[in-house]
């Protein structure tokens, strides 16, 4: 796997912190996603090598926990929530109006290459839904007048760099 530096030095650190190599396992996958930005196919070998297991055994962690991505993403994330206060304050056509806004599909790479919108379980917010997370930023109560300025941002921010 092709990681910064930085990244091999934590993930031999992190390993060192557990009496059972196996236990670093998540950490392991988080460093990675970290640095690469999702988990590419070769993460399962090269983790199972690293913490002296079985491959099956990586893998049942990336398909278990819907955090770590198994493909690439947009530069930027967007996750609505879909649970049921979100869906009860109108999270489907908040989710439908980021949609529209960027042209593209739920799990897909928009044509500009700047998001990707995943529709999610629970943000933990949920007496302030709908609510979108835009990275590790959590917006409140996002209306379909809220999500086009939130998009508008996005887009602002995405010709600034």
């Amino acid at each position: 796997m092709n990681l910064k530096p930085e990244t091999l030095q934590q993930i031999d650190e992190v390993i060192t912190h557990y009496p059972q190599k196996r236990s670093a396992t998540l950490p392991l996958l988080h460093l990675i996603q970290e640095d690469v930005g999702y988990l590419p196919p070769a993460t399962t070998e090269w983790v199972a090598a690293k913490l002296e297991i079985e491959p099956i055994n990586v893998y049942e962690v990336i398909t278990f926990y819907p955090m770590f991505r198994q493909q690439p993403i947009g530069r930027r994330h967007i996750r609505v929530c879909r649970t049921l206060s979100c869906a009860l304050t109108g999270g489907y056509k908040t989710c439908e109006t980021l949609k529209q806004e960027f042209k593209t599909g739920l799990n897909e790479i928009s044509p500009d290459g700047e998001v990707t919108i995943e529709f999610v379980e629970c943000l933990a917010s949920c007496g302030t839904g709908p609510v979108v997370m835009v990275d590790d930023e959590l917006h409140e109560k996002v209306d379909c007048a809220k999500a086009k300025l939130i998009a508008a941002q996005i887009k602002a921010e995405a010709k600034q760099s």
